[in-house]
C-alpha cells in the first residue's frame, strides 16, 4: 500500500520541488521579459510591469505591482530614466532579498543632452534616449546582462543560462542578416516619427528621422507646429510617418491627409502588434511594415 501511495502521489512532490526551484522574475517591459524568458526557460516565471501597448513613460504606481515584485527573486529594470516609477515599486514591495539589475548597463547611449535639463525641454531624458532596446545589437546586451544577473542568483542553473546566451547569440547573428538584406532599400529613406523613440533602430538600419509630430518629446503636436510638419515632409518628398500603438491618431492622420504620406503603426516593444511576439519577431514586423510602406508610395 505504501508503494502504491508513493507512485500515486510521486508527480506531485515532482511538480511542487519544479515549481519551488523556478526563479520569480519581474521586469519593467515586455521586451525585457522576451528576453529573460528566452534566457531562463523553464528555469525562471517573468511577468512584466509594462506590456507592449502601454506608453513606458506613464506608469502608475499601483499596489498590486508592488504584491508582484515582493514575491520576486530579481528585477530587470531599463534604465536610462525611463522605467523612473520603477523604484517606487521596488521600495513599496518591501522586498529585501531582491536583485536588481540594470540592462542598460554596457549600451552605447545615443542622444545624451548637452547642457542642463529643465521641464521647458519636454520629457527629455538626462542620462540619453532610452529606447535602446530596438537596436539589435544592444540586445545582445540586455541578454548579457540577464545573463549575468540569474546566474547570479540562482547558481545552480548558471550553465543553463550561459547555454541560452550562446543560442541567443547565434540566433540574433542570423536574424541580423536577413534583416539588414530585408531592410537595404530603407537605408537613406527620410520619415517622420511621433515621438523620438526611433534613433537606435534607425542607426542600425540607415534610416533617417526627418522630424518629429510632438513639438517636444512627450508635449502634445500644436496647430503650428503641424503646419511646419506639412512644409517639410512636401519639400522633401517623405512618404512614411511612424506613429507608437499608444499616441493619438489624429495629428499623424492630419499631416497624412495634407500630403500624401501613410501613417504606418510601428510596435516599439514585442506585444506591441499583431505576430511581435518575441524580440526576434518585433524586428520582423517593423521592417516588414516599413518595406511595405515603402513599396505602396512608389
Amino acid at each position: 500500500m505504501n508503494r502504491i501511495l508513493a507512485l500515486l502521489f510521486a508527480p506531485f512532490v515532482l511538480a511542487s520541488v519544479s515549481a519551488a526551484s523556478v526563479v520569480n522574475v519581474v521586469a519593467s517591459s515586455s521586451d525585457l521579459k522576451a528576453i529573460a524568458d528566452y534566457i531562463g526557460g523553464n528555469h525562471v516565471s517573468v511577468k512584466s510591469i509594462v506590456s507592449g501597448k502601454d506608453n513606458p513613460h506613464f506608469v502608475e504606481v499601483l499596489p498590486n505591482y508592488m504584491i508582484m515584485v515582493s514575491k520576486a527573486t530579481i528585477y530587470f529594470k531599463l534604465g536610462l530614466g525611463l522605467d523612473f516609477w520603477a523604484q517606487p515599486i521596488i521600495d513599496g514591495s518591501r522586498n529585501d532579498r531582491l536583485a536588481v539589475v540594470d540592462c542598460s548597463e554596457g549600451v552605447d547611449v545615443l542622444g545624451k543632452p548637452v547642457g542642463p535639463v529643465n521641464a521647458s525641454m519636454g520629457d527629455v531624458h538626462p542620462e540619453g534616449n532610452p529606447h535602446y532596446q530596438l537596436d539589435p545589437a544592444n540586445g545582445l546586451i540586455i541578454a548579457r546582462n540577464i545573463e549575468r544577473g540569474l546566474a547570479q542568483v540562482d547558481p545552480a542553473n548558471a550553465g543553463s543560462y550561459e547555454a541560452a546566451l550562446k543560442r541567443f547569440e547565434t540566433d540574433l547573428a542570423s536574424k541580423m542578416e536577413t534583416w539588414k538584406k530585408d531592410a537595404g532599400p530603407l537605408r537613406g529613406v527620410e520619415i517622420i516619427t511621433y515621438h523620438d523613440s526611433w534613433p537606435y533602430l534607425s542607426r542600425a538600419f540607415g534610416i533617417r528621422v526627418a522630424g518629429f509630430i510632438e513639438p517636444k518629446p512627450g508635449i502634445e503636436p500644436t496647430a503650428g507646429h503641424t503646419a511646419e510638419l506639412i512644409a517639410l515632409v512636401k519639400a522633401r518628398g517623405i512618404k512614411i510617418i511612424g506613429k507608437e500603438p499608444y499616441y493619438s491618431d489624429r495629428a499623424p492622420g492630419a499631416l497624412a491627409a495634407a500630403t500624401g504620406a501613410k501613417v504606418v503603426d510601428l510596435p516599439p516593444s514585442v506585444g506591441g502588434a499583431k505576430g511581435a511576439d518575441d524580440y526576434f519577431s518585433l524586428f520582423d514586423v517593423l521592417i516588414s511594415r516599413l518595406i511595405s510602406a515603402l513599396r505602396d508610395e512608389r
